[in-house]
């Protein structure tokens, strides 16, 4: 008899599992405003999922101004307080939860990798009902590099004692893409978080679901065959 190596996910969490995105986007140009950088939602949209450092060096960099490292760290830290302002307001998207249970029910290793810091990330996790002291989560503290590089992943697939190549990566930004692609993981794109199909797909997406749900209900298309075929 062939053994199949055991499947294992990792799940991004804003714009994945929890619809936040755009809660991200607001309070990063409200915090931006605030500093006299005016930039329009779009082009702070087109760079969510990155860390916060990278985020705001890559949007300074597209209008031509340089800040002091001080003032980066600033900035971090004034949306960090602007997203905790409206974190009540986010909702896991479709399906999440249930996800999460179908997985678990069939004892398919999974976690959670974000590059969000821990103080921003529980309250989106506790709205999921993930204990943060029984699952595996991943956080911008534990990596010294955060995405597009692959390290995220990397780590998270060593938490689970998988092996990268059998971990299948679901994420909603280019930037998921990247760095799952980057590490040698399966990879799935979800559109909620505001990406379009085939800017997943060029990223290396290989299947593209609408959100969890959607996922959920094909999964059969992207797990283990003798478990979710019957």
């Amino acid at each position: 008899m062939i053994q199949r190596p055991r499947t294992s996910f990792v799940f991004d969490l804003d714009g994945t599992l929890v619809d936040s995105v755009y809660q991200h986007v607001m309070a990063w140009q409200k915090v931006l405003d605030s500093e006299g950088i005016t930039l329009s939602t779009w082009r702070i949209h087109r760079k969510i999922g990155m860390s916060g450092g990278l985020l705001t060096n890559m949007l300074l960099r597209e209008i031509g101004k340089e800040l002091s490292q001080d003032a980066i760290e600033r900035l971090q830290s004034k949306h960090a307080d602007e997203f905790a302002r409206v974190v009540r307001d986010v909702r896991p998207l479709p399906g999440a939860q249930a996800l999460l249970d179908a997985l678990s029910k069939e004892r398919i290793p999974w976690a959670i990798a974000t590059t969000g810091r821990l103080e921003a990330a529980r309250p989106l996790l506790e709205s999921l009902g993930i204990d943060v002291g029984k699952a595996t989560v991943v956080t911008r503290e534990d990596v010294q590099h955060a995405k597009p590089d692959p390290e995220l992943f990397l780590v998270t697939a060593d938490r689970l004692d998988a092996a990268i190549e059998t971990v299948t990566v679901v994420g909603d930004s280019v930037w998921d893409m990247l760095a799952a692609s980057r590490a040698r993981a399966f990879r799935i794109g979800i559109l909620a978080g505001g990406y379009g199909e085939e800017e997943l797909e060029r990223a290396g997406a290989s299947r593209v679901y609408n959100d969890p749900a959607d996922l959920l209900f094909h999964l059969d298309e992207v797990c283990t065959r003798d478990r979710f075929d019957k």
